[in-house]
């Protein structure tokens, strides 16, 4: 993790580049959250009818809205509180997946134990020494903070003439052409030319020759 970024292969062989997040930026994120959560609490008890009924009452959605917000929020709403949402940061699994209801309501059970003995100082020892700047609960929950980051805008379809296939190509090999295309700005010139060289089982010429008869095909998958 030279670069801060964290690479993680999926089951399913994919590969993950994720940002983990220090503790600024996550106590920044915490606090908006307490604020919100305040300002529902006071709204809530203004609401409340007197007496010891509204007191009961009152109490009971304290005790829910405190826990229960964190929880479905990174259930429900992609790893993001209201807060981490402001910061652009999100909850992930260790692995890189969405946190369902153990990881979550771990993870937020413990923020009392990371805040032992006071002001943080348990949770914030950890992420000084964990290179993935993860609180304890994290570690136990076996998740990971990370920033958001947006899906780069899909590239146009290459523009040109298109032609017709050798033979039938299978759904997940068409995807692979593809995508070689959405990322063709991306690559050297020398190196589309090595994939076209290897790719001339399939198109019958070499190098740049073969990269523009796929270009061909991909422009016909459409068609």
């Amino acid at each position: 993790m030279l670069d801060g970024r964290l690479s993680l292969t999926t089951p399913e062989g994919v590969s993950l580049q994720l940002t983990p997040a220090g503790p600024y930026l996550r106590a920044v994120a915490w606090l908006i959250d307490v604020l919100i959560w305040a300002v529902f609490c006071v709204l809530a008890r203004l609401l409340m009818p007197e007496g010891k009924l509204g007191s009961g009452l009152f109490l009971v959605i304290l005790f829910l809205s405190y826990w229960g917000y964190p929880i479905v929020s990174e259930v429900y709403f992609n790893g993001r509180t209201l807060g981490k949402r402001a910061l652009g940061l999100e909850v992930v699994r260790s692995d890189g997946l969405p946190v369902g209801w153990r990881e979550s309501t771990l993870r937020n059970l413990l923020l009392v134990a990371d805040f032992l003995p006071a002001m943080y100082a348990t949770g914030l020892a950890c992420m000084l020494f964990d290179a993935r700047f993860r609180r304890l609960g994290d570690i136990v929950a076996g998740t990971q903070v990370i920033y958001f980051e947006k899906p780069l805008p899909r590239p146009t379809p290459p523009s040109a003439e298109p032609l017709p296939l050798p033979f039938p190509l299978s759904p997940d090999q068409q995807r692979t052409l593809v995508d070689l295309f959405e990322r063709e700005n991306r690559l050297p010139l020398d190196r589309m030319a090595e994939l076209g060289t290897i790719a001339e089982p399939l198109t019958g010429a070499t190098g740049a020759d073969s990269v523009e008869r796929m270009r061909g095909y991909v422009a016909g998958f459409n068609k």
